[in-house]
């Protein structure tokens, strides 16, 4: 019976192992959760840094127009020389035999008391809490767009991946292929109506697509070690991709509101006019440093030389701060503030540019993609005719292994080519979503 429980418990542990190390079944849509996810991309989790930064960086600018409060206590003992301060001379006592002693002391002094003070009008603080706020939303378009940025790159090392295990696939079958024309090669022969030469044939053709196999395999691990690194995740994970390689149309409409829309929804540009609307409002809190501002303080607190004898005082009253001359500061930091205006501006109007080229680009690509897809299936669909075609004229012994031999190199190539248009395609579309800012929509995340 003990016997038993060990076997069971042997039997599990073996079963929890090779559970353990299943590969993780990975999608297209869920790779790119994964990246996009704030534990995922080192890129995404910077942006993230960058919007928390901007945000306490707008408290800290809010800050300057809240009150202020503070408490203090102190307790001091102290000696103080008069002499030094001019005390003893400049005050004469009438009393004969008496006179102010040079050193005072020691004696204490206890203070506990609370000050406040409060912005009343300072415009150019509020216009700094009014760059800030843009700030924050310009670093959210920032981190949208390293999302995107994330997930375009993902989706594209995905489809290399894809690619390299079509690949494989596509260098097994004609392994198989191969396989099967030399056997069919050493039946012929055993019949008599075939040639060694025939046989060697066969056996070349099939060594040479044992050598591709053997590329494509470390081919292929290279793009899964490639596809985790975009991903983030560990370097020693298995994944099997269970999305493939495939034709699907893109939609007419939106290949004509591609240009709009990346205009409206590219997040890297929303990012950048956001910037240009912080720089021209910190010029003009530049400006506004010439006006006038004005502050209240106040303070309330006992004071004395022990806690029996301490009095109240307060102290209130308003202060008004009017800027005439600081060496040419204000001027300077002026124009600094207008230089930096003027180049946000330039910079959204080159983005601008740059949004209307990648979308055209991207256009073109997926109109050339789309013809290489349907060009390659028709040639996919000749090149297997024509071997079958061979074959069976190779089988009757109307021709040699020559005419199956290059009819099988063009299945092959008509294969690689089928997969090549497949994934120019995928890419294609991949870029153009990126250009018009909706790569993780257009994946489905």
């Amino acid at each position: 019976m003990r016997a038993g429980w060990i076997l069971m418990l042997v039997a599990g542990v073996a079963a929890g192992q090779e559970l353990a190390q299943a590969p993780v079944q990975l999608s297209l849509k869920r790779a790119v959760a994964l990246a996009t996810s704030p534990e995922g991309s080192t890129q995404v989790q910077l942006a993230g840094e960058a919007t928390k930064q901007a945000q306490e960086q707008a408290a800290q600018a809010r800050a300057a127009l809240l009150p202020d409060v503070e408490s203090s206590f102190t307790d001091r003992n102290q000696t103080v020389n008069l002499q030094a301060m001019g005390v003893a001379e400049a005050i004469h006592v009438p009393i004969p035999g008496f006179y102010l002693p040079n050193l005072v002391g020691p004696f204490t002094t206890l203070d506990a008391r609370v000050t406040g003070t409060q912005s009343v009008f300072d415009f150019s603080s509020i216009r700094r809490f009014q760059a800030s706020k843009v700030g924050v939303a310009a670093a959210r378009s920032d981190e949208s767009a390293s999302a995107e940025q994330v997930a375009a790159r993902v989706a594209r090392a995905y489809m290399a991946a894809v690619r390299a295990d079509t690949d494989v696939a596509t260098a097994e079958a004609n392994v198989t292929l191969s396989q099967a024309v030399l056997r069919q090669a050493e039946h012929l022969k055993q019949a008599g109506t075939g040639t060694g030469i025939e046989i060697t044939r066969a056996r070349v053709q099939l060594a040479n697509d044992r050598q591709r196999l053997l590329v494509a395999r470390n081919q292929q691990r290279s793009a899964h070690l490639q596809l985790l690194r975009a991903m983030g995740l560990r370097l020693d994970t298995e994944v099997e991709l269970t999305d493939k390689l495939e034709y699907t149309p893109v939609d007419a409409r939106m290949l004509e509101e591609a240009r709009a829309r990346a205009l409206k929804d590219r997040p890297d540009l929303q990012a950048s006019e956001r910037r240009e609307q912080t720089a021209r409002l910190a010029a003009s809190a530049t400006k506004m440093e010439r006006l006038p501002s004005v502050m209240a303080f106040a303070d309330y607190g006992t004071i004395g030389t022990g806690f029996d004898s301490a009095l109240p005082t307060r102290t209130y009253g308003i202060s008004v701060r009017v800027p005439l001359f600081d060496g040419g500061r204000r001027d300077a930091r002026r124009g600094e503030a207008a230089s930096q205006y003027r180049a946000a501006q330039i910079q959204t109007n080159d983005l601008k540019e740059q949004v209307e080229l990648d979308v055209r680009l991207a256009l073109d690509a997926l109109r050339s993609a789309d013809e290489e897809v349907k060009v390659a299936k028709e040639g996919l669909q000749l090149a297997g005719a024509e071997l079958a075609q061979a074959r069976r004229r190779y089988e009757a012994g109307v021709t040699n292994s020559l005419e199956v031999t290059d009819a099988q190199t063009r299945l092959e190539r008509a294969r690689d080519n089928q997969t090549a248009a497949l994934y120019n395609y995928n890419v294609a579309r991949i870029d153009l979503a990126q250009a018009m800012g909706k790569a993780r929509e257009a994946i489905g995340y």
